[in-house]
């Protein structure tokens, strides 16, 4: 679904991202870990159009969408989500979700005006799908909360309810994981399985935590000093020689303390 060839991101003289390719294929959950200053938010940002990338080509679904925007992406179906979470703060959880849909006909001033019947039938419908999403992700104890007062694991999940409120092709998630108790991850993670297998969502996600990426993703991409390390199953990158080396700065003699 997403094809990446030979992009580089450079500020000035630090070279973020260093002549990466990759690719993330339709239907996969694929997991992209590497040391803190690897260059793994900045290439999620090139590729969602956050960054304009210095050389190289973006593809989504064979089309080039180097240099697109956030909102053109949005469109196609490319969303992500943040480590830090960007919920409206002082709107409840299903107005946030009722917020995403784009190009709302009450959004226009003679739709509110002299449509309201057209108006008020959308918003039934984004209504309804907003309570779907609630039920999906079991959020219906705070539905009506504030998000501001929400915990951080309830941001996160709030966050995923957004992307389910378009037909989202792809989601990018930025550690998921942060700051989330392990009762309320192991939810994420449910709903992410679920909505990868019953509505077939495409996921790449950045995460820290190997024992959720274990659990989540096939294939992993490990990241280092801006390019590519190495690719495989969960277990394979995690006792690959570079990796240990990239993160511990050791090799597979002391490769027990890694877990």
């Amino acid at each position: 679904m997403i094809r990446v060839e030979d992009v580089s991101k450079h500020f000035g003289g630090l070279k973020a991202v260093d002549h990466v390719s990759l690719e993330i294929a339709a239907g996969s959950i694929t997991g992209l870990i590497g040391p803190n200053g690897a260059g793994k938010t900045t290439l999620f940002n090139t590729i969602a159009g956050l960054y304009t990338p210095t050389a190289g080509r973006v593809f989504l679904d064979d089309q080039d969408i180097t240099g697109l925007k956030p909102h053109q992406l949005f469109s196609k179906g490319m969303l992500r989500t943040f480590q830090i979470a960007h919920e409206f703060s002082r709107l409840s959880v299903v107005e946030n979700l009722m917020m995403v849909p784009a190009q709302q006909s009450g959004e226009n001033l003679i739709n509110a005006w002299f449509r309201r019947r057209q108006v008020a039938a959308e918003e039934d419908r984004i209504t309804q799908r907003a309570w779907e999403v609630i039920d999906f992700l079991n959020m219906g104890h705070v539905a009506n909360e504030i998000a501001g007062n929400l915990s951080g694991g309830q941001k996160k999940l709030l966050e995923l309810g957004r992307t389910m409120m378009v037909d989202a092709k792809i989601v990018f998630l930025d550690e998921v994981g942060a700051g989330v108790n392990r009762t309320l991850l192991r939810e994420i993670g449910d709903a992410i399985i679920k909505l990868n297998r019953e509505k077939n969502y495409t996921f790449c996600m950045i995460e820290h935590d190997m024992d959720f990426i274990g659990r989540m993703c096939d294939p992993v991409i490990c990241m280092a000093e801006g390019a590519v390390l190495a690719q495989g199953t969960a277990e394979e990158v995690k006792n690959n020689e570079e990796v240990i080396e990239a993160y511990l700065g050791r090799g597979l003699k002391n490769k027990e303390t890694v877990a």
